[in-house]
Parts: structure tokens; C-alpha cells; sequence
């Protein structure tokens, strides 16, 4: 599968990747930077994967979002009739992640095939799976999933699998949820409800979009994509919800992106801001404020999604990488990085969100000047530069703009 095969699904805490092919090939629960349950991604079926497809010859006929949603259709026709997949993860707000898949009968009568290899912890673990009143159980450690369906379900060694027949009108739900393995069990909620009151919640939120020029359709898609991102608990948003996607293929530049980065984020809220999602911009300023500690010296060029500073890198063993580039990482090193233009697009998504919302918030302008008197001290030394080189610092020329843009701004915002 290459990656321009895969759809993304989210629930603003964590994301999915869908295949074109049925298979959810990567899953971290319950978060966006938690070890995986299914990562054949980057590895094989071997690392966990979910797969929901007609049996025999098939093709994917058409595969599209409903419109201002992140909720994904795939149609699979064969020679006996045609099938809709619906793909979603609703948004959960304090409950808990679930991942939901509805087939649909459109035509004829088509054989279905399901097979769940649930592989926690990056694929190290294979869970203690067990039948459950409505569907099974699998545990491993800390987490528990359930999945839950009124097809009928066999237990493998470690997976589980199901055959079933979908005639035209005919619907097959299936819901996998997560919880901590020593909590009750969570109420599960019925598909098709939580499909009803997931699309409703996307498209009263692209429904709030203001922009109105050219190719609004695929801005409006960029802006769910960036939203999907961003965690609704912290204000935070990862740079991707996966790792060790390499730069070239076969190549060793696979790094973990499952974090947030400070100039990236300052420049997707820019984009939220300008098409009038201002919520998103306030709740990242937010996020700033609690990472940023009271020395200005100690602000890092990125951060969990919670604001953690630990990001230790590590490589993860059997795994053969996307397409052979290996090695599979987890946590990056470059968050110990010292890259001097961060501070500029952040003070730049700052003076925007002013602009916009016509006041900076006096009880946070004190802690700001201290950081451009600090970018004072510090914008003649060399960095590490928006490329993460890994080796001795250097002076670049687009860190030193960026610092002057820390300046620019602090006159203005000081105006």
C-alpha cells in the first residue's frame, strides 16, 4: 500500500490510516503519541492491522468524504454486487476512542471477509482475547479493546476473524473501543447513531469556515486535515499522526512527526485564523503559555501533545520500515534541538491572532517581552536551522530573518 492509498479518520485525540484495500494499517491509542496497536504501515500484518473487505476479485470504485466531514466512504464492487464501507471515529470529548465501521449493501449480494489483529505497544504484544457478550475482548497489560458487532465472530490465535453475506439495504456495524484494562468496560454506542451525531458536529464546524475565494472545496478539506491534528483536549497539534514515513524511500531519515511542533503549529493555526477559526488559534495560544515555562531559555522546538519535554528516540526492532526504509523510530532527538526561527512564527501566529482579534491579552505580554529579550541575547549564535541538521550548529540565513521577525512583530504587538 502506498501512503496516497490511505484515507485519514480522527477523533480529535488520535487518527487512523484506511487503505484503500479495507485495512487499517495504523492506529495509536489512546492518543495520538501512544504505542500502536496496528502498524503494519511500516511493518506487516505481523504489527496489527484491521481488515474489512469483500471476499474474492474486487475494486474500488469510488472513495470520497461526506461533504464538510471527516467521515470516509469506499465503494467495492465485485462480480456479485457492490458495498459501502463508512469509516469514522467520533468524537469522543471524555469518553472513550472508538473506531467504528459500517458496511452498507448498495447492489446484489457480496461476501465479506473481516480480520482483526489487534498488536499493542508496537506490535511487541499479542493480546489474551476472549469472547464477549457482544462481539470479544482482548487485553494486554494496560489496555483492553472490545470489539463489538452482531456478526457472528471465530477466535484465532491471537486474532479474529468473521465471514458474512451483505445484501443490497442490508448494514453490518462493527465498533472497536479502547479503555484501560483496569476500568468497567464503557457503554458502547450504537453506529449509526454516532455516525449521525459525528457528520452533524463536522458540519457545523466546516460550516463556520469564512473563506470564500478560489478552491474553497479543497481548502475547506486542508483546514478538516489540520483539524483532525489537533488535539481538542490540549490545543496542541502533531505534525502527522504517524512516524518513520522516510523522507526517500530505502532512506534512514524516518523520523517520528507524532508531536508538536512549534513552528509548524504557529503556521497551520495561521491558516485556521485566516479562515476565521479562532477557537483553534486561542487554544494553541493556550498551550504555548503552559509549555513555555518562565524561562525562556528552556523553550524546546517541540512537545508531546500534552506539553511533555522527554521525547527520547529510540529504534524499534523487527520492524522492515514503509517500502524497506528502515529504521522505525520512536520519539525524536531534534526536540533537544536549539533552532532560532521558532521563535519568529510563533511571535508572527501571536500578532496575527491579535490582528484578528483586535488585542493581545495583557496578562500574557510580560511573558512574551521576556522571550524577545532573550532572542536579543541569543540571535548572533549559530542553530541547529529549520532543517534538523544533526551535526554542529551553523548560521542560517532563514533563522536569522525569523529572529528579526521576533522583533518586527514585538514593536507592533507593543503598539
Amino acid at each position: 500500500m502506498r501512503i496516497e492509498n490511505y484515507g485519514l479518520i480522527g477523533d480529535l485525540q488520535t487518527a487512523a490510516l484506511v487503505g484503500d484495500n479495507g485495512a487499517i494499517d495504523w492506529l495509536c491509542l489512546p492518543r495520538f503519541d501512544s504505542a500502536s496497536c496496528f502498524a503494519a504501515l511500516v511493518g506487516d500484518e505481523r504489527h496489527g492491522r484491521w481488515t474489512l473487505a469483500p471476499t474474492g476479485e474486487t475494486r474500488v470504485s469510488a472513495r470520497r468524504y461526506r461533504a464538510g466531514t471527516l467521515v470516509l466512504e469506499s465503494d467495492f464492487e465485485t462480480a456479485d454486487g457492490m458495498v459501502r464501507i463508512i469509516d469514522f471515529m467520533p468524537r469522543r470529548g471524555d469518553g472513550p476512542p472508538r473506531v467504528m465501521r459500517i458496511v452498507q449493501g448498495v447492489r446484489g449480494r457480496v461476501p465479506m471477509r473481516m480480520e482483526l489483529v489487534i498488536r499493542p505497544d508496537y506490535g511487541s504484544i499479542a493480546p489474551w482475547v476472549e469472547p464477549a457478550p457482544d462481539g470479544i475482548r482482548a487485553t494486554a497489560g494496560p489496555d483492553t479493546f472490545r470489539l463489538s458487532t452482531p456478526v457472528p465472530l471465530h477466535i484465532g490465535k491471537g486474532t479474529v476473524g468473521a465471514e458474512f453475506v451483505v445484501t443490497e439495504g442490508g448494514r453490518a456495524r462493527f465498533t472497536l473501543c479502547w479503555h484501560s484494562s483496569f476500568a468497567p468496560a464503557p457503554i458502547i454506542e450504537d453506529a449509526d447513531s454516532a455516525l449521525a451525531r459525528t457528520e452533524a458536529w463536522w458540519r457545523e464546524w466546516s460550516g463556520r469556515c469564512t473563506y470564500s475565494g478560489p478552491y474553497r472545496d479543497e481548502v475547506l478539506t486542508s483546514l478538516i486535515a489540520l483539524k483532525a491534528m489537533t488535539s481538542e483536549n490540549t490545543g496542541g497539534m502533531v505534525a502527522a499522526p504517524t512516524t518513520s514515513l522516510p523522507e526517500d524511500i530505502g532512506g534512514v531519515r524516518n523520523w517520528d512527526y507524532r508531536y508538536c511542533w512549534l513552528r509548524d503549529s504557529a503556521l497551520a493555526l495561521e491558516a485556521l485564523l485566516a479562515a476565521g477559526y479562532t477557537d483553534e488559534a486561542l487554544a494553541f495560544r493556550d498551550f504555548l503559555t503552559r509549555v513555555g515555562t518562565g524561562d525562556p531559555t528552556n523553550i524546546q522546538i517541540m512537545y508531546g501533545i500534552s506539553g511533555e519535554r522527554r521525547l527520547t528516540e529510540f529504534d524499534l526492532d523487527g520492524f522492515p520500515g514503509y517500502e524497506g526504509s528502515a529504521p522505525v523510530r520512536v520519539g525524536n532527538a531534534a526536540s533537544e534541538q536549539f533552532q532560532l526561527d521558532v521563535y519568529g512564527e510563533v511571535v508572527a501566529m501571536l500578532y496575527a491572532g491579535a490582528q484578528l482579534l483586535g488585542r493581545i491579552d495583557p496578562q500574557r505580554w510580560p511573558r512574551w517581552r521576556t522571550v524577545v529579550e532573550y532572542i536579543e541575547t541569543i540571535w548572533r549564535e549559530p542553530d541547529d536551522g529549520i532543517w534538523e541538521t544533526r551535526g554542529p550548529r551553523r548560521h542560517f540565513t532563514h533563522s536569522k530573518v525569523m529572529a528579526w521577525v521576533v522583533f518586527d512583530r514585538a514593536v507592533r504587538l507593543a503598539e
